[in-house]
């Protein structure tokens, strides 16, 4: 397509993790397994809250949440990497691009807003246990499961429909495994300042919000623990939110590592180090976290195993 004496790029190149071919085959190997582990980990605690009535609770809500946008958010970019891979075909057309970056966002960003709710959730649960049932209605944990997709939908369309308005015409190749903001907008050849400060400013809004209810929470949570006399029963209050606990320190700690303190001699690596953490590790760290450190959910896990075993066949 040419506009005067430009031409707008039809497909972008993602040139992957690796140029190397040789390690092709074990990037493929690796990414699979991680996908694998991830999709039957992850689909494995859905069901396990879905089946056990134990587990109807606002918390194990939150976390069959956090699953769904788990299992969606490594769907978005390591299937197409992997036929990449297999096919030695590294190019993915501007509508898929496009598609692919507004959902990498929409699932990072939920990610980000669901552990904040999770927060909240055990600050009422261990410093309002008394008015715990009152506040969380069946409506209210509705609402606060509800809010988190469409937040993050309306950040990832703001973004998607100011960078289609960009033109791309000098270079269609992304040194990257997905279609990611930042590079994206790097390789435009028209004015990103205006993307440039609606990502700065969205960007910290989305993680100074979450982390704003996370630290107010976890502050109340620690006074409410430290003034229970007993070690038994502060391990039992504090042991509820461990996993979380958890989740949330792999999360910033992730953001932090990657995006605050980036590597000035590989700016593009901090980019694929960044999608790797939070499409990939993160999503198969989460079945870990709370089915190793969480006894219901071991518990649920361990009915639903049997439960599959004695079924006659």
């Amino acid at each position: 397509m040419h506009q005067g004496n430009q031409t707008t790029i039809s497909e972008f190149i993602l040139l992957g993790l690796s140029k190397y071919a040789e390690q092709q085959k074990v990037l493929f190997v690796l990414f699979l397994g991680m996908y694998l582990i991830t999709m039957v980990g992850n689909g494995l605690i859905i069901l396990a809250i879905s089946l056990d009535s134990y587990l109807h609770t606002p918390m194990y809500l939150f976390l069959a949440n956090l699953s769904i946008a788990d299992i969606a958010s490594i769907s978005t970019s390591v299937p197409k990497m992997l036929m990449n891979i297999h096919t030695k075909s590294q190019s993915i057309s501007y509508e898929s691009c496009i598609t692919q970056m507004y959902f990498f966002i929409v699932f990072v960003v939920i990610d980000n807003f669901l552990l904040g709710v999770m927060a909240y959730d055990r600050f009422l649960a261990i410093c309002r246990p008394l008015n715990y049932t009152t506040i969380m209605q069946p409506k209210i944990c509705a609402l606060l499961t509800v809010i988190p997709w469409v937040l993050s939908n309306i950040v990832a369309l703001t973004h998607t429909l100011l960078l289609i308005q960009l033109i791309f015409c000098d270079s269609n190749i992304l040194p990257h495994f997905l279609c990611d903001l930042a590079p994206l907008l790097k390789l435009s050849c028209s004015d990103t300042m205006v993307n440039e400060l609606v990502l700065f400013v969205i960007g910290l809004s989305v993680i100074t919000f979450p982390f704003a209810l996370i630290l107010f929470s976890y502050i109340h949570i620690i006074r409410a623990v430290l003034r229970i006399s007993s070690t038994e029963g502060k391990w039992k209050a504090f042991s509820t939110c461990g996993s979380h606990l958890t989740l949330v320190s792999l999360f910033y700690g992730s953001l932090i590592g990657v995006y605050f303190f980036p590597s000035s001699t590989h700016p593009d690596d901090t980019d694929k180090i960044g999608a790797v953490l939070f499409t990939v590790v993160t999503p198969m760290m989460n079945p870990f976290i709370y089915s190793l450190r969480n006894k219901d959910m071991k518990g649920a896990l361990r009915k639903l195993i049997n439960r599959k075993r004695f079924i006659p066949s």
